[in-house]
């Protein structure tokens, strides 16, 4: 396996905390013409928060696997003739787009983040708390309190990412994935004819007419069981989830074409039902042995529901009206 699968993480467990607000100032006015003033205590400054933010530069939360502890800073306290205390300094979390933000004890969605640089508060900092000269009144002229800031809040969160892409490649491990996005796009995933090549989503730009482009990506093989967790499961059937488009992939030496997809679509279901909302297209793989008597054979078996187009990769056979298909789907 190659050094960069390691780096593309797609879930932290992190712990953050806000700023404590600042203290109110309980400051009388004291110069060398005033030996007893009025109050004049200051307001404090208040706590940072703790901010998700989106960057449409990162892939992966590689950067948050070595760094889950994350603290932002407190306000600063008040001080005499009406001094505000500084407010602390946010910490600002860059995610890549797709990512979710959910509390880790309830699993709550709490929000989700898929555009360049929005953001969203995960903690509210701590208030500032008023300084004396708020509690000055005709019956206390001379108020001796001011009021503490507003504590920190603190908790355990899950950032998860789902892969942001407009067609997603589901199949089982070895069915030619790899293959196709490297060739249709500038994509280098790790090809090798042995199952669970692929370990990390892999994303290309698919280039279509007139300068046109889709995003493509190839999402490890599925195998019987995904939905319950077996073999990579779970982990990568969250990134089919953001995908406009599904696009099935069996290579045509499979013992049985049509149960191959239903076992696929089958996991979707188990895993989301609204997965089989989406638009599909089957492409059958490997097909550089079959001749039309063959196809045409094989056609009468294949499941009716869904459009369907034997491929070759490597020889770019079928890979034009491949393109043209999807980007009917994609712009119904």
């Amino acid at each position: 396996m190659r050094v960069r699968n390691s780096n593309f993480v797609d879930y932290v467990k992190i712990f953050c905390r806000s700023g404590k607000g600042g203290s109110g100032s309980a400051h009388f006015l004291r110069d060398r013409n005033t030996a007893k003033g009025g109050p004049d205590g200051g307001d404090g400054g208040r706590g940072g928060h703790i901010i998700i933010k989106g960057n449409a530069q990162l892939w992966t939360l590689l950067h948050l696997k070595y760094h889950k502890h994350i603290f932002a800073d407190s306000g600063g306290s008040g001080s005499g003739n009406q001094k505000i205390g500084k407010d602390g300094e946010s910490r600002i979390i860059n995610v890549p787009l797709g990512t979710v933000a959910k509390n880790a004890e309830t699993g709550e969605i709490l929000f989700e983040i898929t555009s360049d640089q929005e953001e969203v508060i995960l903690l509210d900092g701590g208030k500032g708390g008023r300084g004396n000269v708020h509690f000055k009144s005709p019956t206390n002229q001379t108020p001796r309190y001011a009021q503490p800031g507003i504590d920190a809040l603190e908790d355990w969160f899950i950032l998860e990412l789902k892969v942001l892409a407009d067609v997603g490649l589901v199949g089982f491990p070895n069915a030619g994935k790899s293959t196709l996005l490297s060739i249709v796009s500038a994509a280098k995933p790790e090809i090798a004819n042995y199952p669970f090549t692929t370990l990390v989503p892999n994303l290309g730009i698919i280039s279509y007419r007139d300068d046109r482009s889709f995003i493509m990506a190839d999402i490890p093989g599925i195998i019987e069981g995904a939905a319950e967790g077996k073999g990579l499961g779970l982990r990568f059937l969250r990134h089919i989830e953001r995908n406009s488009t599904l696009l099935f992939m069996v290579p045509a030496d499979s013992e049985n074409i049509k149960k191959e997809y239903e076992i696929l679509l089958g996991e979707l279901q188990k895993y989301n039902p609204e997965l089989l909302d989406k638009e599909r297209i089957l492409a059958i793989s490997k097909s550089d042995m079959l001749d039309q008597e063959l196809i045409d054979e094989m056609e009468k078996e294949l499941p009716e529901e869904v459009e369907h187009i034997f491929i070759y990769s490597v020889a770019n056979k079928g890979i034009v009206k491949l393109k043209d298909m999807l980007w009917q789907k994609l712009n119904k």
